[in-house]
């Protein structure tokens, strides 16, 4: 994973995706899987950023390109952090990128949410007591 500066051109990002990708490929790595996560707010202020844009990169190789690959990273004045971690057994299945997306969709389409609301039953335990409450008041009173 590596965090682009925010202020960087999205065409850059991919030129930034394109090259990492290309360098991995030359030192003998293969790629698993590439996906740009999107802008996202920093734990803390890293050289002034308060947001990244983070990358995901997943690759398979011997481990010998993984000090070549840092080290373009490294002299890149675009690229804030970056780390590798050595991952035993299967990678995980990719998730989608962006949850923003899915829940603009909901705001966007009414209908979605009372569709949604709709489908949620309403329980309560107040409503309950209170039904038998009414119950016994109505059989004091016909009694």
């Amino acid at each position: 994973m590596y965090i682009l500066r925010p202020d960087i051109a999205e065409d850059e990002v991919t030129n930034h995706i394109d090259k990492y990708n290309k360098l991995l490929e030359e030192f003998g790595g293969t790629i698993l899987d590439s996906q740009m996560r999107g802008k996202r707010r920093l734990a803390y202020q890293i050289s002034k950023h308060r947001e990244g844009i983070y990358v995901q990169l997943s690759h398979q190789g011997d481990g010998q390109h993984i000090f070549k690959i840092e080290r373009a990273m490294r002299l890149s004045e675009d690229v804030i952090r970056y780390m590798t971690v050595k991952q035993e057994g299967s990678l995980p299945t990719p998730r989608p990128s962006n949850k923003s997306t899915a829940q603009s969709e909901n705001k966007d389409n009414p209908e979605t949410n009372l569709e949604s609301k709709e489908k949620q039953p309403v329980t309560s335990a107040d409503t309950s007591t209170s039904e038998k409450e009414d119950n016994e008041i109505k059989e004091n009173k016909e009694s």
